[in-house]
């Protein structure tokens, strides 16, 4: 199977490694050359669970302002049985139109191997903005709590074990085609076999909703108090904040749509200590000093709440206070 993965962050070189090492055709496409080439030269450096064993593993690797050429040069290598899948596996920050014109190319020659896109950002929005550049393609979401943490430029540290549901997003405005459905399911037997535990689902968006609820409570509050995910609950005045956002996030989300989680309090705690390692993506990008996804996720619970005519004052606060840590963009 040929998975072409979008980027060479951490869930980007996760993925791509361990479908690798399961047998699929990878090819990981960077935002630098110089990444590229590393990748290329030197494959991905896996340390498992606990950082007790690493392992390297060979992959192809390509600068994603080479996607033109590449499309081109495809001309002809079509697969009659199989999708070509295409993971986007970069921050939701980081999707914009040179990206999403990159992306476009990727799947532009009608005469490769027929081409669906899965998406893995956080938040709301992305999946809309997608679509209407890729209006022919299939798109599918992916909803994951892998945890991983990129070392350096090719090594990256699987920090916790989770699951991931897969669908197509836009599955009701095209037509059914059995070779996708097929190949849709032969992806998660792979996904499954490399050792992530994977299923399809047809409850999508529910799934989404439940991701943004654990994201709005978990990556922002972990970013302004400066603490690991295990660290967030321990000290009892975060506890108290973090069942406050839980209750207002949950109830602007039923609104709109989500089903009311069962145990949904519990699953949040359970989040923080599967993952108790890990520094949330959220964090991450506030000690880098790059801009993060709060305006796709708390950001985007206001704006779910503001169009029901309802209050999202936590949601609001908490958002305005990571914009705070953000560089200012110019």
């Amino acid at each position: 199977m040929r998975i072409d993965v979008v980027g060479g962050g951490s869930l980007g070189l996760l993925f791509g490694a361990m479908l690798a090492e399961a047998g699929a055709d990878i090819t990981i496409w960077t935002r630098s050359e110089e990444q590229a080439v590393l990748l290329a030269e030197k494959g991905i450096r896996l340390l498992e669970l606990g950082g007790k064993a690493e392992r390297i593993i060979p992959v192809k690797s390509s600068w994603i302002g080479h996607a033109a050429h590449a499309a081109r040069s495809e001309i002809g290598d079509r697969e009659d049985n199989n999708y070509r899948w295409i993971w986007l596996t970069v921050k939701q920050t980081d999707i914009n139109d040179e990206l999403l014109a990159k992306l476009n190319e990727l799947t532009s020659s009608t005469e490769t191997a027929p081409t669906a896109v899965v998406c893995l950002q956080n938040g709301i929005g992305h999946l809309e903005q997608i679509e209407r550049v890729l209006s022919q393609t299939p798109l599918y979401a992916a909803v994951t709590t892998e945890g991983a943490k990129r070392l350096d430029a090719r090594t990256v540290e699987h920090t916790g074990k989770g699951q991931l549901w897969l669908g197509e997003w836009n599955a009701s405005t095209r037509a059914s085609y059995k070779i996708l459905d097929l190949s849709q399911e032969m992806l998660v037997i792979m996904l499954q076999s490399a050792g992530f535990s994977s299923f399809l689902s047809k409850d999508l968006k529910n799934r989404i909703f439940n991701k943004l609820l654990i994201n709005a409570v978990i990556n922002p509050l972990t970013a302004i108090f400066n603490v690991t995910n295990g660290e967030l609950a321990k000290d009892p005045l975060r506890e108290k904040l973090m069942r406050a956002l839980y209750s207002e996030t949950e109830k602007i989300l039923v609104a709109a749509g989500m089903d009311m989680p069962k145990n949904g309090w519990q699953l949040i705690i359970d989040v923080c200590e599967q993952t108790s390692r890990n520094i949330s993506s959220m964090l991450s990008d506030v000690r880098a000093g790059r801009i993060t996804e709060i305006d796709a996720i708390n950001g985007g619970v206001a704006r779910h709440a503001a169009m029901r005519d309802m209050q999202a004052p936590l949601n609001q606060a908490i958002a305005e206070l990571v914009q705070a840590l953000h560089p200012k963009q110019k």
